[in-house]
């Protein structure tokens, strides 16, 4: 059934791409479609180079092309409507890349939900089928703006919108099962991709996936705070956390200096006192977000003693004082206004600060230059949570237990059918299926075989011999997707 779906909304959608970009395709097409039987069989072994058949597709056009090993590897740009709703109404292109195996292997959409890297990376469903990845540059992030840029139109619909096209283009090359991935944001934008266009994909693959249904109430947070970990490391995070706005005087000098350094400014917040709170606020859900609990020994033990100097420190090693000026905020400038209007945010009490918190847990409004209009639309969320809970099919997500984000998390109802939500114990937000304990390690890798049709027999008689089909590969195995979770300041999922 999702097969004959998709092939009835693959072919409405091609009839629609053709006739919207067919007039405006002229320079970003770099060749003309062919109908010759080599051009357009998805079977691998056919005459037509890969790259040919990739830049036949109307509006598709070639940035450059990587060599690496095994694959040939594209940075490509698609033209895209801005408004699906009325594809009339103006273009812009969309930045994404290939990795290209085989046309005889399944396929992963992968999108961070974020900016795309250009450098060649696999991600874990790709290697675990051994598949060709594509990978998705999400609208609103620079390259891929509209200019002028109506931010009325970057919304979760408009997104899986600009997904569906891409894989109604692509679908004629790459034949095979189709599987989307992300983490974090890209969790979730694998997960209403598949709300949109639940015809689309065979499976889906969500790690660490947030999921604020109701916006105003977030007590899982707070629960989640006064437990996670040990009291010895809580105590040693909330200790630097309390004296950091106790010596607000002597740090904020510091800040200026450091700012002053480094060019610096706090136009969208509108202080510096603003901007150094904020860094402060995020401090211990920044250390679980990213660190584990063996990174508790970094943190001072007797915060009251610690010198000026290890607070700074600490402060900006786990939050990273950068992450709230200008230029800290203007690259995730599409995210805050995604929380700020559909996503949800948290709201965290951390009632160990008492009354040294001047402004609280900050809005994403805040975060969002004030010329651009934002307004909360409440259902959002709320129709993606029914939709999971009643309609899940083929879908996996992945937690990590000391990530805050999976306070609220995806979880399935009685209407799910072939879906897990496994979790990693002591895991954070950079959490995976090779991490899970072994029982739902197996069973999730053979999940994603079976779902990508390329389960060995041996898997089908027994799951427990599930494992990746693809070698480890330090290059392309390690996550480069122009946002490191793991590598990166600011609390955003």
């Amino acid at each position: 059934m999702r097969k004959a779906l998709r092939g009835v909304l693959s072919l409405a959608v091609l009839v629609g791409t053709v006739s919207a970009t067919g007039a405006m395709a002229g320079a970003a097409t770099a060749a003309q479609p062919t109908t010759s039987r080599a051009a357009t069989s998805g079977e691998s072994g056919t005459n037509a180079d890969i790259r040919d058949r990739i830049l036949a597709i109307p509006g598709m056009s070639l940035i450059e092309e990587k060599p690496y090993a095994g694959y040939r590897y594209f940075v490509l740009e698609y033209t895209q409507p801005v408004d699906h709703r009325r594809p009339s109404k103006g273009t812009f292109q969309q930045r994404l890349t290939l990795l290209h195996k085989d046309t005889s292997r399944p396929t992963v959409f992968y999108t961070s939900g974020y900016n795309v890297s250009t450098n060649p990376s696999r991600s874990e469903p790709t290697r675990i089928v051994d598949g060709n990845q594509v990978s998705l540059e999400y609208r609103f992030f620079t390259p891929s703006r509209p200019s002028p840029a109506d931010w009325s139109k970057l919304d979760i619909r408009q997104a899986a919108d600009d997904q569906h096209r891409i894989f109604t283009a692509l679908k004629r090359i790459y034949t095979k099962n189709w599987l989307t991935t992300g983490g974090s944001k890209g969790g979730m934008t694998a997960t209403y991709y598949e709300r949109f266009h639940p015809g689309d994909m065979d499976g889906v693959v969500a790690y660490v996936a947030p999921n604020d249904v109701v916006n105003k109430e977030d007590s899982a947070y707070d629960r989640f705070f006064a437990n996670v970990g040990t009291k010895e490391c809580r105590d040693r995070l909330n200790g630097v956390q309390r004296e950091a706005l106790i010596r607000r005087g002597p740090l904020e000098e510091r800040f200026r200096e450091y700012a002053e350094a480094n060019g610096y400014t706090f136009s969208t917040l509108g202080s510096l006192d603003r901007a150094y709170e904020a860094v402060v606020m995020d401090y211990i859900w920044a250390f679980w977000q990213y660190s584990l609990l063996a990174d508790c020994d970094t943190v001072p033990a007797d915060a009251k003693s610690a010198p000026d100097q290890a607070i700074w420190d600490s402060v900006d090693t786990i939050s990273g004082f950068s992450a709230y000026t200008d230029q800290g905020l203007e690259r995730y400038t599409p995210y805050y206004y995604q929380a700020g209007t559909q996503l949800g945010s948290p709201d965290i009490k951390q009632p160990w600060l008492g009354g040294l918190s001047r402004y609280g847990y900050q809005p994403p409004r805040n975060f969002v230059p004030r010329g651009i209009p934002m307004k909360f639309q409440p259902w959002a969320m709320r129709d993606i949570d029914t939709w999971v809970k009643h309609r899940a099919n083929h879908m996996l997500y992945v937690y990590g237990e000391n990530d805050p984000w999976g306070a609220e998390r995806f979880r399935l109802g009685a209407g799910a059918r072939d879906s897990y939500v496994m979790t990693v114990p002591g895991g954070n937000h950079g959490s995976n299926v090779a991490q899970l304990p072994e029982n739902d390690r197996v069973k999730a890798t053979a999940a994603i075989l079976r779902w990508a049709g390329v389960a060995p027999a041996a898997v089908q008689q027994d799951p427990a011999q599930a494992k990746p089909l693809a070698k480890f590969d330090a290059r392309l195995d390690v996550r480069q997707d122009g946002r490191d979770v793991l590598n990166e300041h600011g609390v955003r999922p």
